[in-house]
Formats: structure tokens, sequence, C-alpha cells
């Protein structure tokens, strides 16, 4: 069954995948209580904003498997959108796996943070 994910106006769309832009914001490390105090992350010079996707954001190789999903990342590197790892696919993190591209953001519109699979750290603009 084809997943459209919350509200969808049309048909899903896929993003343009190279539409990234620059961060003028700083990131860093989400405090978090199950890890040591001085988790930092080695990427966040890489970080860029992703565009806004809007509701018509989908997850193509779940599409294509006809799964749904729960939450969607999206690649700092080169803009793939994938599932998160609580979904059937697990897609994202599979791109991370087979690119090594470090950091997703959350797509989710209330989420606002970024995820670094390399340093497992929660990233939050400061």
């Amino acid at each position: 069954m084809r997943k459209t994910h919350n509200t969808s106006s049309g048909g899903p769309e896929i993003p343009d995948e190279g539409t990234t832009a620059p961060s003028s914001s700083a990131w860093s490390a989400a405090p978090d209580g199950g890890r040591p105090q001085g988790s930092v992350c080695t990427h966040t010079s890489m970080l860029t904003r992703p565009p806004d996707t809007g509701p018509s954001a989908v997850c193509p190789a779940c599409v294509a498997l006809g799964y749904d999903w729960v939450r969607l990342r999206r690649c700092t590197t080169c803009g793939t959108i994938g599932c998160c790892d609580s979904s059937r696919g697990q897609h994202a993190h599979a791109h991370y796996e087979a690119t090594g591209h470090p950091i997703v953001f959350s797509l989710a519109h209330d989420e606002s943070w970024a995820w670094c699979y390399v340093d497992e750290v929660f990233l939050i603009e400061v």
C-alpha cells in the first residue's frame, strides 16, 4: 500500500534531491542523559539545512516496495530521502551504510534535529 504521509494534496512528489543550501547556524551535540558529557560530532562543518519538503515527501524505496513508513530523514550530503529506523525499511540507515554519508535531518514537521550516524549523537541548532 502506498503511503502519502499525513496530509498530501494531489499526488506525492519526490522532491529535488540536489537543493540543499549551506546552513548559517552553528550545530552542536544535544545533551543526552544516556551518553557521557562532552559528546561531539566531527561532521558539523558538513551540515546543510534541507529545503522545506512539506507533506509531499516520500521514501522512494518504501513506495517501490509498497511499505509504509513512520518518519522521514534527509541525507545532508546528497539529499536522499529515506525512512527512519522505526520504519520497516530503515532506508535512511541503509543509505548511510551504503554511502558513509554521516548526517541526516528529520523531516518530521514536529522535529528539528539532525543525527550523526558516525558519532551517534543528536544535533541541534545553537
